[in-house]
C-alpha cells in the first residue's frame, strides 16, 4: 500500500474540473484558523497545524463547497489517482478523521465537518477570502469586501484595554477628590469670614454704649 503522507509542499494538481472558489485570495479564513494557500500552511490562532497532504486537500475541498455535500466519491477522485489500489472507503474515514482531530472538530457535535450519512461530508462554516493576512474582506457567500470590513472597523470604536479603563478611572477619580478639596476649603474660608451675627453685635453695641451695666 502507498504511504498517505504528502508533502504540505508537494505539488498537486487537482482531478476535478471546475473553478475553485478559493482562487480569488491567498488567504482562508474560517475561526480561528487561517490557511496560506502560497505556502500550504494552516494555523491557528496563529500556531501551525501539521497536517498531512491528503488531510490539506481534504481541508480544501470541503472549503470550495461550503454548505453542501462533498461526496465520498468526489474526495476519492481528489486524492487518490484512479491507478491507485487502496481501501477507499476507510482511507477516506481516516483522512476525515485526522481533519477533524486537527480542528478540534468532533462527529458526534461538529463543529465544522458534518457526516452525511451515506453520501459524504459537509463544511458548516463559511470561510473568507483574503489577500491580506490579517484581514478578511471577500467572503464567499458574495459579501463585498467593504461590507465585510465595516462590522470590524465599527466593533473596533467600542474596543478599549483595560489600562486605558484604568486610566479613565483613576482621571475621574482624581477631578472627583480635587471637587470635594475644593468645596472643603471654600467653606472652611467662609465660615472664618462669615460677619458676626446682628443679636451678638447689638449686645456688644449696647455694652460699649453702658459699660456700667445700667438698665436703660
Amino acid at each position: 500500500m502507498p504511504s498517505e503522507v504528502m508533502s504540505m509542499r508537494e505539488p498537486y494538481s487537482p482531478t476535478i474540473p471546475g473553478p475553485s472558489l478559493l482562487s480569488s485570495g491567498r488567504y482562508i479564513h474560517f475561526g480561528p484558523f487561517r490557511i496560506d494557500q502560497q505556502r500550504q500552511e494552516v494555523t491557528r490562532n496563529g500556531s501551525r497545524l501539521k497536517l498531512q497532504g491528503k488531510v490539506y486537500q481534504t481541508l480544501l475541498t470541503l472549503l470550495e463547497k461550503p454548505g453542501e455535500v462533498v461526496t465520498r466519491e468526489e474526495l476519492r477522485m481528489r486524492l487518490w489517482p484512479a491507478d491507485t489500489h487502496v481501501n477507499y472507503d476507510a482511507n477516506v474515514n481516516t483522512t476525515v478523521n485526522k481533519l477533524r482531530i486537527a480542528l478540534g472538530d468532533s462527529s458526534d457535535k461538529p463543529l465544522y465537518v458534518e457526516t452525511i450519512p451515506r453520501k459524504g461530508y459537509s463544511l458548516l462554516v463559511q470561510a473568507e477570502i483574503s489577500n491580506r493576512a490579517g484581514t478578511m474582506y471577500a467572503p464567499q457567500n458574495g459579501t463585498s469586501g467593504a461590507n465585510a470590513e465595516e462590522p470590524s472597523s465599527r466593533s473596533g470604536i467600542l474596543k478599549f484595554s483595560k489600562s486605558d479603563l484604568w486610566v479613565a478611572l483613576g482621571a475621574i477619580g482624581l477631578i472627583l477628590t480635587g471637587m470635594l478639596i475644593g468645596a472643603g476649603i471654600m467653606r472652611f474660608w467662609m465660615n472664618q469670614a462669615s460677619p458676626t451675627s446682628p443679636h451678638s453685635f447689638t449686645r456688644h453695641w449696647l455694652q460699649q454704649a453702658n459699660p456700667c451695666g445700667i438698665l436703660v
